[in-house]
């Protein structure tokens, strides 16, 4: 979604005022592609200012750029970040409507930046991750003539956390009713209690969402999803997370070392910001497919982490942060016209066939609907490949299709090389799409096909 700028500022600076202030806090952008042989380098000079790091790497992951390394610094009341940063495919940018935008992005962000879901209406659901859960959620919304325009929603630690746009499927205009919207939360809000969770479950309409992904990470951190135990078998790493105090300088110094991937660098630094510690140096290096990070930080008063238990509280946070998107089983993506119901069909097929959804991420372009999702068997474990293909005959092979497959598909010897190879010879790695459809979303091209 394009996200408007806009300048706001207080009434009593006179035209002068607000030039002087144009100058003294414009940040200063500078991207070369000389410097670096394997990736473009974008600078951002800034007036340091709380959160500023977390806007500037939103503009780049927000557009599924690659941040390599980074170097973050601040002396005074300045700051300069330094960002190696890739496409898609690991090389340079080379497209100048991208570049063009990076430079207008990062040249305003100390204005006020909110998405543009105008003509929507936004709920906001967490409680207790089931299989099947998804499915009632999209039902639900069908019967009560909701239509789904755009929606996300992670799981972790056995919780649920989404975010989802809709409208009238009549009118096609936001739904104000106060009576419908209660009729909706309410439905949800049964659905969300099963038989189980009926205290933590919460449904609520969303008044204004910045960024979605951001409050998502703020639900879950709300949720304290972080305190709880994995409730189901996941198959990646956890994250190494440490923290320690550098008492002649002030700073504590958080280290986080953990397999690489995008928008991880925002995972990390949103999480930090939201816990109101401010980072005032940092170096984030890649290597292969793992990443190092390291924070200087401290809170918005000046003072340095100051208790062993909140020291244990940063790194369950951190931990939390990262591993929320990190172990996903089978990226499936469905590409089809958009019609009433379709979610709740499609997410029906998953749980009649044993299929739990651990990341989903919905999208409505005209009238065709994209949406990807993330599914695991029962336990967490890898679904099998021929449960997987019987889904896809049954949506539509053609419509339904296999991303990207865990490293479990290829490597492991109980499944066999036909098997694996069959279901393997459908991965179309679809990250070159969804940076076209980025592009399409934010105005810079005229078709994501």
């Amino acid at each position: 979604m394009m996200q408007r700028v806009e300048m706001e500022w207080p009434p009593c600076l006179n035209e002068y005022e607000k030039l002087v202030f144009r100058v003294n806090n414009t940040p200063r952008v500078v991207i070369d592609n000389a410097v670096c042989p394997n990736a473009t380098i974008v600078k951002v000079d800034s007036a340091r200012n709380h959160g500023i790091l977390l806007e500037a790497v939103q503009v780049l992951t927000d557009l599924n750029l690659s941040i390599k390394k980074a170097y973050i610094s601040s002396d005074g009341q300045w700051s300069m970040d330094v960002f190696h940063v890739t496409d898609h495919t690991g090389k340079k940018l080379t497209d100048d409507n991208v570049i063009g935008y990076i430079e207008q992005s990062l040249g305003t962000i100390h204005y006020t930046r909110t998405c543009d879901f105008t003509g929507l209406t936004a709920f906001e659901l967490t409680g207790t991750d089931r299989i099947g859960l998804l499915s009632e959620v999209f039902a639900v919304l069908a019967d009560l003539q909701c239509n789904i325009v755009e929606a996300k929603m992670w799981t972790h630690n056995g919780r649920i956390a989404s975010l989802i746009y809709v409208k009238d499927c009549n009118s096609g205009s936001p739904i104000e009713d106060s009576q419908q919207i209660n009729r909706i939360v309410s439905r949800l809000r049964s659905v969300l209690k099963g038989d189980s969770d009926i205290r933590s479950a919460r449904t609520t309409v969303s008044l204004a969402v910045n960024h979605t992904e951001r409050r998502l990470h703020q639900m879950m951190f709300t949720d304290r999803d972080y305190e709880r135990e994995p409730t189901l078998t996941v198959g990646c790493d956890s994250p190494l997370v440490t923290v320690q105090n550098l008492a002649e300088r002030g700073y504590s110094i958080v280290n986080v070392q953990c397999k690489d991937r995008m928008k991880l660098l925002f995972d990390v630094v949103c999480t930090l910001t939201d816990m109101e510690y401010v980072v005032f140096h940092a170096t984030v290096n890649t290597y292969a497919d793992k990443a190092w990070l390291e924070f200087y930080i401290r809170h918005m008063d000046g003072t340095p982490i100051s208790s062993e238990a909140e020291r244990d509280r940063v790194i369950l946070c951190l931990k939390a942060a990262v591993e929320r998107r990190a172990c996903t089983g089978v990226r499936l993506e469905l590409c089809a016209t958009d019609r009433p119901g379709l979610l709740a069909n499609v997410t029906r097929t998953f749980r009649e066939n044993g299929l739990n959804v651990t990341r989903c991420e919905i999208s409505t372009t005209l009238d065709t609907a994209f949406n990807v999702f993330y599914v695991t068997d029962s336990r967490g474990n890898a679904a099998d490949p021929k449960i997987i293909e019987s889904v896809r005959d049954r949506v539509g092979i053609s419509n339904l299709q296999v991303k990207e497959l865990p490293v479990l598909y290829h490597e492991s010897p109980e499944r066999g090389g036909g098997e694996a190879t069959g279901i393997a010879g459908s991965v179309l790695l679809s990250l070159g799409s969804m940076v076209r459809r980025n592009l399409y979303h934010l105005g810079l091209i005229r078709s994501c096909s």
